[in-house]
């Protein structure tokens, strides 16, 4: 049974399993390699993070061979069978030579045909990928061309990459990132397959984008992806609202005459100078464009409707549109009173924006003064000094006769902002705070001590 992700492998256990799951399919007659990005991580050196292997067995001989309780039919259809490790992160995926029939959806094969590795080979997106590997031999088997191509560092699709692309719309997004991700040339048949077929990439799924679009940003070559993504004509199909947003955009402190050119390298140089971003950072610096073209309000709600074509979850659509709506506020802190700076730093995103913001200002050449004073704030203050619990409750205000309606959320944050400052430090100053508190709104009933809570 596979244990919790909080009792992950080694790499070495991983491995370890990898091979035993080989031997033994061996040893019961069968054909079995390891296969695809495993191979090719290796003969670049790396642990790869999971193992396929390839086999002769049916699924059902697969099934037969490891037990029905260590196994899971993931995708019997297609001939792929999960055989599980100790860890759920040392399982390892086990699929039967096959080849495709024709892709109806531009995703996944109408039938398949269990066939020879050379044949299951010619099936698979690059050639980088179509390696077979057997780890007790030391035998590596390339029917493709892929390990020449690792050594002139070149990401070329398998036969005709129109057909491959056909196959699946997707692999034109898999061509961008992999190729940046491993620093790759694009072979130029495969980029110009690209460019042919890109306005077919709408067929795919949203979540299959975004899940390639999440890979894209997260990686430290994330820059590189999507000046290629963009050079393809992919950015334009994929989030066509930033191409527009960037023909406008400029930044309201840049030089005068800055174009948009400039404004976009900005950006990138921005998303390239995230240090370890989660998605909802990564993604907002990318999308910074568009309050830059719209405003902060308009452009958050353009963003907003981008991640919902998307399908991302509500909790990351709210945080990557605070993220973007928030940019600059820090700019109004220096001059501003002690509740404004604890009311901002307080919020629970206030890291990955001041990461944003540095991101930017180096990217503008700007002072970072700013963005160090609220760090050093933040380390200055205790936790529970930025966000106190309130003093004074929406039921207080009531016991002191006020009627919930036009204005009591406005006192109340006015009463939360003056505990914050420091004015209000006891419930019984609230009487005499009160009155400066509500300006020209008539002044409330006078309370005396027995009105007040306990």
């Amino acid at each position: 049974m596979a244990a919790s992700p909080s009792s992950p492998a080694t790499a070495a256990g991983r491995r370890e399993f990898a091979v035993s799951v080989v031997r033994r399919l061996q040893r019961a007659g069968y054909t079995a390699y390891w296969a695809g990005g495993c191979v090719r991580d290796l003969l670049r050196g790396e642990d790869p993070s999971d193992f396929d292997v390839a086999t002769s067995a049916t699924p059902e001989q697969v099934r037969s061979l490891f037990g029905q309780r260590h196994t899971l039919a993931v995708g019997a259809s297609f001939g792929v069978i999960l055989v599980r490790g100790e860890t759920s992160d040392s399982d390892v995926e086990v699929a039967t030579f096959r080849t495709d029939g024709l892709y109806i959806d531009g995703r996944r094969p109408e039938s398949v045909q269990f066939a020879t590795p050379e044949q299951d080979a010619q099936r698979r997106d690059f050639t980088i990928n179509g390696l077979f590997y057997d780890p007790l031999e030391s035998r590596l088997y390339d029917y493709v061309g892929g390990q020449a191509d690792l050594e002139r560092r070149l990401l070329r699709a398998i036969g005709d990459p129109l057909a491959r692309f056909t196959e699946d719309k997707l692999r034109m997004m898999r061509a961008v990132r992999l190729s940046a991700r491993f620093e790759f040339e694009l072979e130029e048949q495969t980029a110009q397959a690209v460019r042919q077929m890109v306005d077919q990439i709408g067929v795919v799924s949203a979540e299959r984008i975004a899940q390639e679009l999440r890979k894209i940003v997260l990686h430290r070559t994330r820059r590189l992806a999507i000046e290629r993504a963009d050079r393809l004509g992919l950015l334009g199909q994929i989030l066509p609202e930033l191409i527009e947003a960037r023909a406008g955009s400029s930044h309201e402190s840049s030089p005068a005459g800055q174009g948009p050119a400039q404004a976009w390298r900005q950006t990138l140089d921005a998303l390239d100078a995230l240090n370890h971003p989660t998605f909802e950072l990564a993604i907002a610096a990318l999308l910074d464009p568009l309050p830059r073209r719209w405003g902060r309000a308009a452009g958050g709600r353009k963003a907003e409707g981008v991640l919902r074509r998307l399908k991302l979850s509500n909790a990351e659509i709210d945080k990557t549109r605070w993220l973007l709506t928030q940019v600059g506020a820090i700019d109004q802190l220096p001059s501003g009173p002690l509740w404004q700076w604890k009311e901002l730093l307080g919020e629970p995103w206030i890291p990955e924006l001041l990461q944003l913001e540095r991101a930017q200002r180096l990217a503008r050449g700007e002072s970072l003064e700013v963005v160090e004073s609220c760090e050093q704030f933040l380390r200055q203050t205790p936790a529970e000094e930025l966000r106190p619990a309130p003093l004074v409750t929406g039921d207080d205000l009531i016991r002191l006769n006020f009627k919930p309606g036009k204005g009591f959320k406005e006192l109340l944050r006015e009463l939360y902002r003056a505990q914050l400052d420091g004015r209000l430090v006891r419930f019984e100053q609230v009487p005499e705070l009160l009155p400066q508190l509500m300006g020209d709104r008539p002044a409330p009933p006078a309370a005396d001590s027995r009105q007040m809570p306990p």
